[in-house]
């Protein structure tokens, strides 16, 4: 059995205090913890824990850092973003660019054995891969909108900058400006085709491919490219690399 520690790190201002940092590890619990056991609960709780450390247990890979979703870029939205870009050819597509929302992300990466249940952390939601076509001008919207809150996850082939109060000051996919009138294709989660955490731009997507089986959740998409990575005895990693700069 396990627990999960978050240790966060704060900084004074003057009358209060800010989150400067937040990280996640786990602590076995065992009988360093627990000198005196109560036998019945253990008995109780056994098949229990027996069904649950089967499921989530299952190595599917190596991370080589610890990794976070964070404003502007983070290690984690970047990784994620990625991932959308990589399972493309699974569903016969080859986008332009992945979006990967910092909300959809709820826990950070840890560094080293990557199990099952960790990815299930990570995106616990039923969220699956999804495939849109939006004009230069939407792209740009969509962009606009990533910008007033900060910076959200996306792919290596984007560059961002925005500004401090939120505006962007340009964008480029494949290293050429935004085209107003040119069409783009993105992959995303499906959640998002809504319209939702303030990207409304994505409503606008046209000529939509998501797929519905349980199969396309973001997190086996997840998985898959973990376990790929595996077979090649690779870790996964991913860098800070300038894809959104705020000036």
């Amino acid at each position: 059995m396990s627990l999960v520690a978050v240790a966060f790190a704060v900084t004074a201002c003057k009358t209060h205090y800010e989150v400067a940092s937040i990280q996640r590890t786990r602590i076995v619990v065992d009988n360093r913890f627990d000198r005196q056991p109560d036998q019945q609960a253990a008995d109780f709780l056994k098949p229990y824990k027996h069904v649950v450390d089967s499921v989530m247990g299952p190595v599917v890979g190596h991370s080589a850092k610890y990794m976070t979703a964070q404003r502007p870029e983070g290690t984690l939205s970047n990784l994620l973003s990625d991932v959308l870009v990589w399972a493309a050819k699974d569903y016969g597509e080859k986008p332009d660019f992945g979006v990967y929302n910092m909300g959809g992300v709820r826990a950070d990466l840890p560094k080293g054995v990557v199990t099952y249940g960790d990815v299930l952390d990570i995106a616990p939601f039923e969220n699956k891969i999804a495939f849109g076509t939006m004009t230069g001008a939407d792209v740009l919207e969509l962009f606009g909108q990533m910008a007033a809150v900060g910076g959200e996850g996306v792919s290596s082939s984007v560059r961002l900058v925005i500004t401090k109060d939120g505006r962007l000051e340009s964008a480029t996919i494949n290293g050429e400006p935004v085209d107003p009138a040119k069409s783009y294709r993105l992959t995303t989660i499906d959640y998002l085709l809504g319209g939702t955490d303030k990207l409304e731009a994505l409503k606008k997507c046209t000529n939509v491919n998501a797929p519905k089986d349980a199969s396309n959740n973001s997190r086996f998409v997840i998985m898959n490219y973990f376990r790929n990575m595996e077979k090649q005895g690779k870790m996964v990693d991913a860098e800070i690399e300038g894809r959104v700069v705020v000036k």
